[in-house]
């Protein structure tokens, strides 16, 4: 109960320190949506006398993302598949929403796409939070890692940002949630297709 009243003051006080904090928690294992972040940010920052900007919005988002996600990566790398597995089943890790099936998926996403799978993984529901295990339970380089994931996380973020920043203009702020959901899962199903041509697209370049 007090974690989720400190994320509601969070929410209820975005600043920028505050934006990279949630969205490290939303890019690690704890289940958070970004959604309910940078949209209500961009928001803000579109609003008359504002002290947020909405490229800062974006950059200090993407830093929270890239700082989340390396959390994983480095807990992934060091702990192994044996306890990744092991908390997936613990009664901890359900209570975060991790299950062994959710870790295997992201795995078998990790398995058939590659690298790439970093980048791509972070524009599609249900994998963008757990891409970076597989990651690093694959040792990846880092700085690959991280060039992917910041490509990932910024577009995504940018996506974000710029619904929540015009949507100050046509939408009373208690529909704003609503209203960046609905978006937000429309963007997904099409980034899925996005991410399938790309991938099949390298594949068969590199077998030609």
């Amino acid at each position: 109960m007090e974690s989720v009243t400190f994320i509601q003051w969070c929410l209820d006080h975005l600043n920028y320190w505050t934006i990279t904090l949630l969205m490290t928690i939303e890019s690690s294992f704890i289940p958070f949506p970004s959604e309910v972040v940078v949209p209500p940010a961009a928001y803000k920052a579109a609003g008359a006398n504002s002290d947020l900007n909405v490229f800062l919005v974006v950059l200090f988002a993407t830093m929270g993302a890239n700082i989340g996600a390396v959390i994983n990566y480095y807990l992934a790398y060091f702990v192994g598949r044996p306890i990744v597995y092991k908390f997936a089943n613990s009664r901890l890790g359900h209570l975060c929403l991790i299950d062994e099936e959710k870790v295997k998926h992201a795995e078998a996403y990790f398995e058939k796409h590659g690298a790439l799978s970093t980048f791509v993984g972070r524009l599609i529901p249900a994998v963008r939070q757990l891409i970076s295990i597989p990651a690093g339970l694959a040792k990846m380089k880092l700085s690959t890692f991280l060039l992917y994931t910041t490509l990932g996380a910024g577009i995504w973020n940018t996506i974000l940002a710029a619904i929540g920043y015009y949507l100050q203009s046509v939408v009373p702020e208690e529909q704003l949630m609503e209203t960046v959901t609905k978006y937000s899962h429309e963007l997904g199903y099409i980034f899925i297709g996005v991410g399938v041509l790309v991938v099949g697209y390298l594949i068969y370049k590199g077998r030609k």
